[in-house]
């Protein structure tokens, strides 16, 4: 999408459309952070929140400052406030970004959930050394006690707000909705309505997303029927993919514009501080997690004791500091004019510099991540073994369950209930798994008996290939159609879903 941007930037005709900065927050960013907190886990979430914090916060602060230095030093036009507030933009990792980038690298589990849990809680710390910052260059003032007391003040407001939100969210779906629709409907407005009110209240808008996520995620269990979460999950990834896309649309269709804004400049220099910056960016979070790491486990006996310690992990954490679309949302919401009579200082080099930063730990620390991964000879962690016990226990139950429950049925109809589950049974029992398939030792492939679904979604095709010649002539009715076919597809996506896949 990055690179899509610069095609998108060089395409002669095209408009420069540009979004009012006010409103490019409240557009692009609920949403996303709404979608990441979703898929994050809360139990992951909570068991690593000592690393979590530290990165999301002290580090997000520690690389603020950094970048800040370098900047004030290189770039004679750049001043101390605006020097900060590059900081402030580049310095939170992105949550989409470290979910994309990190899928099917077989990574440990507790280091995912670090990476994701540190790219959801960062944006708050960086969003609002962001407003400072702004607030020093438009209203001149800045007293660093303020700000780190209104720092805790609008994060718990913001934490309340969102929890305050999830409740009430999670009883309207739990007694009142019942349409799939609505359900989709309301999943859709619930980011926006915590973010906007925790905003009012001069809250944290980004934690109250985020909280409102992680509590309403652990609960679509209890709230959601199986087809309003099949529809909420398809259209949330579809709107996450378009919002992604569009933010590097609209950079894209900027660019130009840009670089016309910062013409004055000679390539060569452009060039450097793009390159410092970013490789500042990239180093800074060395320096901060082999300390952030090392100094609990020597205060720690506890951490010791609990926590593995492994310097690969923390070389994958420090080439993991992936830059995306929340900084260059951050950059687009630049104010225009400073004031009424004089534009805001050094806007277009900015943001220049954020999509220099992105672009960098984007397309190089991205793209080498998996290599990365590979010459640390890190064994690859797979939770196959792990589904494995789970569905064996759930079938279990559940077989257990009709027997002690269901006894008075008609023998027939009860063989039929139970033979469903037996089968299961079988298949977990014939699959063959290596005895170290968590990592001890060299990892082998199991070797998984798909034979039985496959045959099942063979059939299916057949069944649905026989549905669409019936409708292609018109022999069958326009609704059966429809519900015929939803019943094959959700049939043939929960046969997918029994498939065993390593990761």
């Amino acid at each position: 999408m990055v690179l899509c941007g610069v095609v998108i930037s060089i395409v002669p005709g095209l408009p420069v459309i540009a979004l009012s900065p006010e409103i490019v927050f409240i557009i692009f960013l609920p949403p996303l952070l709404y979608h990441a907190a979703w898929h994050t886990s809360w139990s992951d979430f909570k068991q690593s929140i000592r690393p979590i914090t530290f990165a999301a916060v002290g580090l997000v602060f520690f690389t603020t400052g950094l970048v800040a230095v370098f900047a004030h030093w290189l770039i004679d036009d750049m001043s101390w406030p605006l020097a900060f507030l590059l900081g402030a933009i580049v310095s939170p990792p992105d949550a989409v970004s470290a979910t994309a980038i990190t899928k099917g690298l077989g990574l440990n589990p507790r280091l995912i959930a670090i990476l994701e849990g540190e790219s959801l809680v960062n944006d708050a710390s960086g969003l609002v050394a962001y407003k400072y910052a702004l607030t020093a260059i438009t209203a001149g003032n800045f007293v660093l006690w303020q700000a780190g007391l209104n720092f805790v003040l609008m994060s718990a407001l913001g934490i309340g707000i969102g929890l305050a939100v999830g409740f009430i969210m999670y009883y309207i779906h739990k007694r009142f909705v019942c349409d799939d629709i609505i359900e989709v409907t309301l999943t859709l407005l619930t980011p926006f309505a915590s973010y906007l009110l925790a905003e009012h209240f001069e809250g944290s808008g980004v934690l109250a997303v985020v909280t409102t996520g992680l509590f309403l995620a652990a609960r679509s269990g209890t709230i959601f029927s199986h087809e309003s979460r099949i529809m909420t999950n398809t259209i949330w990834d579809v709107l996450n993919n378009i919002l992604n896309g569009l933010i590097f649309i609209l950079i894209g269709l900027q660019l130009r514009q840009i670089i016309a804004g910062i013409s004055n400049y000679s390539g060569n220099s452009l060039f450097i501080w793009g390159a410092v910056i970013s490789i500042v960016v990239i180093l800074v979070r060395f320096l901060w997690v082999i300390p952030a790491t090392i100094l609990p486990r020597i205060i720690s006996k506890k951490i010791r004791e609990k926590e593995q310690f492994d310097y690969r992990n923390m070389i994958i954490f420090g080439w993991s500091g992936m830059r995306g679309v929340v900084s260059m949302a951050a950059a687009l919401a630049l104010p225009l004019m400073l004031n009424k009579t004089e534009e805001f200082p050094l806007r277009n080099l900015i943001i220049y510099l954020v999509f220099c930063v992105i672009l960098s730990t984007l397309v190089i620390q991205g793209l080498t991540l998996p290599w990365l991964i590979k010459k640390l000879k890190i064994e690859r962690y797979s939770i196959l073994a792990e589904e494995y016990n789970i569905r064996n226990v759930i079938v279990s139950e559940t077989i257990a369950h009709i027997e002690d429950n269901f006894s008075l049925l008609n023998d027939e109809l009860l063989h039929n209930i139970k033979s469903k589950y037996e089968v299961k049974f079988n298949r977990l029992q014939k699959t063959e798994l290596p005895a170290n398939f968590f990592g001890n030792g060299k990892l082998l492939g199991g070797e998984i008996f798909n034979d039985f679904t496959k045959i099942q979604i063979d059939l299916l095709n057949v069944e649905r290939g026989k549905l669409e010649s019936m409708h292609k002539f018109g022999s069958v009715n326009e609704e059966i159609f429809r519900k015929i076919e939803k019943e094959l597809d959700l049939e043939e996506t929960r046969l997918w879903m029994e498939m065993y896949e390593e990761n």
